[in-house]
C-alpha cells in the first residue's frame, strides 16, 4: 500500500499533465476567491480515469469551485464569478459555490474554513480538493486521506448528516459504476 504523500505526489502529477485540469486550476486562481479549491469529480475523476487506464479524462459534468466568503453569506456573488470563470475558460460548466452558506444543507454549524465544508460531501472520495498557488505548487487536500480515492472504493461519508438514501440516488444517477466499471460501491445498511 502506497502512502498518502506517495498517492499525493502521483494525484498532482495528474493534474499538471492535463491540460483542461491545468488550464482550469489557472483560470480559478486568477478569480482570486478566498479559501478556494476545485473539489469532488475534478479530481476525484482525474484519479478514476487513470486508474481505468483512460486516455482522455471523462468529461466533466462540471467544474466545482468552492470558496468560502463571509462577507457573501448568501452566495449572491455566485452567478457573477461563474460568469467569470467561463470569460477565463470558455466552454466550461463552472459552479461556484460559496460555502459559508453550505452548512445549512449539511445541517451543520457554519463551516469555519472551505477544507471543512468539504469533509462534509456525500462520498468519501468526493471529499477532495486542489487549489493551485502563487508559486505554481499545487495544495491539495483530503480530509479522509487519499486513499478512497485511489482504492475504487466508493462509500458514504459517515460526517455527511444527509443520509443514506443521498448517497444511493447520487451514486445511481451520476452513473458511476458504467463510466467506470471497475469501481466497488460500499452501498450503505
Amino acid at each position: 500500500m502506497e502512502s498518502d504523500d506517495d498517492l499525493q505526489q502521483q494525484t498532482c502529477a495528474l493534474l499538471r499533465t492535463s491540460p483542461l485540469h491545468w488550464q482550469c486550476l489557472l483560470a480559478a486562481r486568477e478569480l482570486a476567491l478566498p479559501d478556494w479549491y476545485l473539489g469532488a469529480g475534478f479530481v476525484r475523476n482525474l484519479i478514476w480515469d487513470h486508474l481505468h487506464g483512460y486516455r482522455h479524462p471523462t468529461a466533466l459534468s462540471d467544474i466545482d469551485l468552492i470558496y468560502l466568503d463571509q462577507r457573501d453569506p448568501d452566495g449572491r456573488r455566485e452567478s457573477e464569478i461563474e460568469a467569470c470563470a467561463r470569460a477565463l475558460l470558455p466552454g466550461q460548466n463552472w459552479e461556484a459555490r460559496n460555502q459559508a452558506r453550505m452548512h445549512l444543507r449539511q445541517r451543520t454549524p457554519p463551516f469555519d474554513t472551505a477544507l471543512t465544508a468539504l469533509s462534509h460531501w456525500v462520498e468519501l472520495p468526493t471529499c477532495i480538493g486542489v487549489r493551485l498557488l502563487a508559486d505554481d505548487r499545487l495544495l491539495l487536500v483530503a480530509p479522509h486521506g487519499i486513499a478512497h480515492n485511489w482504492s475504487l472504493e466508493v462509500r458514504p461519508n459517515p460526517h455527511c448528516r444527509q443520509g443514506p438514501a443521498l448517497f444511493t440516488e447520487r451514486v445511481r444517477a451520476k452513473r458511476w459504476q458504467q463510466l467506470w466499471p471497475r469501481l466497488r460501491v460500499l452501498w450503505p445498511a
